[in-house]
């Protein structure tokens, strides 16, 4: 009898520490939101709905989220790319703080672009923003485009292969038409489609989001 006790215990303790190392080892319960903004050509235009966006995303994330707003470039896999990014603190006097330099930084990068980059490297800026929502192991990852999704690349880059984003929710936002679709509207939805299926086969969700007034379900709320 005496042993049959002291089985059971040893196994209640067994269980105990299996549940403590599971806790341990699981994800905390954030998010991590990446914005990537196109700035070629004409599309500089509509950066100040990027603003809304960004305003929206600010009221929603709290202690522990973490965002990070970057432009799409020519070659976007450095981190000069980045305009703001931030994982906001404990403390929410910290955090207001956090808030409104971010916000400060990216209003004035709206501001100061003028002239749209000469090409557009969404296939690299995509892999550096599934990079950083994967290094903060958050629980919810999003990486959001805001672009036309019309790839320009320079001569001689390769991004014809697949793009690793298991477990995190791709949101384009705001793709706008081009010219070119006005004289075949089919080369519109080619575009999309081409961009769902790449981010589905590298295990991600895919999500198309045009009514910038209709934001309250574009990321989940804790």
């Amino acid at each position: 009898m005496k042993n049959l006790s002291t089985k059971l215990i040893t196994l209640l303790l067994l269980s105990n520490l299996i549940g403590l190392s599971g806790c341990n080892s699981s994800p905390p319960g954030h998010r991590a939101v990446y914005l990537l903004l196109d700035t070629s050509g004409t599309y500089t235009e509509e950066l100040a709905k990027a603003q809304v966006i960004m305003n929206y995303l600010l009221a929603t994330l709290d202690s522990g989220d973490s965002i990070a707003i970057a432009r799409i470039d020519s070659g976007s896999f450095s981190e000069k790319d980045i305009i703001a990014k931030a994982t906001f603190d404990d403390r929410p006097s910290t955090t207001n703080d956090q808030k409104r330099l971010f916000k400060h930084q990216v209003d004035e990068f709206v501001s100061q672009t003028k002239r749209g980059s000469g090409h557009t490297d969404i296939t690299g800026g995509l892999i550096q923003a599934a990079d950083f929502v994967n290094e903060t192991r958050a629980a919810e990852k999003y990486v959001l485009i805001f672009s036309d999704l019309e790839e320009d690349l320079r001569k001689g880059q390769i991004r014809d292969f697949p793009i690793d984003v298991q477990g995190i929710q791709v949101v384009a936002l705001n793709v706008t038409k081009l010219r070119k679709d006005n004289i075949d509207p089919r080369d519109y939805k080619k575009r999309l489609q081409n961009w769902q299926s790449r981010v589905q086969e590298g295990g991600g969700q895919w999500r198309v989001v045009n009514d910038l007034e209709r934001l309250d379900n574009l990321i989940a709320r804790r």
